[in-house]
Parts: structure tokens; C-alpha cells; sequence
């Protein structure tokens, strides 16, 4: 599939292939209509949704990598950034400057093209991809820190 044609689901699904440093794991949640991640991004916990394609909060993940950016509104709006493990600066257009970065960094890491989305629980060892059976199946999850409580965190009884 053409990065410049990824949007929705098979957008944010892309991204967080790109970001094996941060993604431990992806699997789907509502139905399998979500993208979700466990992973851990320079200290913040992340177990959950994971929608850059909807949210800047998640987009803030891609932002944070770039060396070098210019965002342009316009139709379409335009992307052109070099990112932190990049070898060359690349473009994108999207319908927004939020799916212009994000197209822009899948290409960093991918290139122009990519494979098919796949819809199964799986975890990510730096840029390959092993399919697991269920969520959790990679390392100790119960050491994973939750963004409401931080691994030590004995959390006193309530009063």
C-alpha cells in the first residue's frame, strides 16, 4: 500500500510500527476497529489507544522525533521533516498537517510503501514483527507501568 494513502486505522497502525523504541506490542481493541500499544516513550507509560491519526496527544509522539519540520496548511496540506534516525528529509501531503507528519515519518522509516495492515495481536523487536497469540504474551507485563500507578508504586489503602 502507498504511504501516501494510509489514513485512519492503517495510519496509526503504521505509525506505531514505526516506533519500536517506544511499541512493545500492538493489538485491537473496540471490535478490533482500534489500534492500541503497550509500550514505554522516554519515561511516560502507554497501555492503551493509540489514535495519531485523531488525537495530537498521540501525534505528540512523531513530533517529538523530528529534527527538522515545516507543517503548511493548504489542500492538501503539506509535510516536509527529517527525524531523529532518518538518513534524508521526506514530504507527505494529507487532508490535514496532522496526517501529512504522520505519513512523513512512516515514509522515514519505510519508505514509500508499505505491507498489509494485519489485524492480530503481535510484538515488535525493532523493525521486524513477530505475531503473538493474545495481548501480554511479550515479556513481563505485569511490571509494565500504568499511567495511574508506576511500578513501586504501592498506592496506600484508602482511608
Amino acid at each position: 500500500m502507498n504511504v501516501a494513502d494510509l489514513t485512519g486505522m492503517a495510519l496509526d497502525y503504521w505509525v506505531a510500527r514505526s516506533l519500536p523504541e517506544f511499541v512493545r506490542e500492538i493489538y485491537f481493541t473496540d471490535s478490533g476497529e482500534t489500534v492500541a500499544v503497550r509500550g514505554n516513550d522516554r519515561g511516560r507509560p502507554w497501555d492503551g489507544r493509540f489514535m495519531p491519526s485523531e488525537s495530537w496527544e498521540a501525534a505528540g509522539v512523531v513530533l517529538e522525533r523530528s529534527r527538522r519540520i515545516d507543517l503548511r496548511d493548504g489542500d492538501p496540506a503539506y509535510c516536509s521533516a527529517e527525524f531523529e534516525g532518518g538518513t534524508r528529509a521526506v514530504e507527505a501531503h494529507g487532508a490535514t498537517r496532522r496526517e501529512a507528519l504522520l505519513r512523513a515519518f512512516v515514509a522515514s522509516r519505510f519508505g514509500e510503501t508499505v505491507g498489509q495492515m494485519l489485524r492480530q495481536p503481535q510484538a515488535l523487536n525493532g523493525t521486524t514483527m513477530e505475531l503473538v497469540d493474545e495481548p501480554g504474551a511479550v515479556g513481563d507485563v505485569e511490571d509494565l507501568p500504568r499511567p495511574d500507578g508506576q511500578i513501586g508504586d504501592v498506592k496506600s489503602l484508602p482511608r
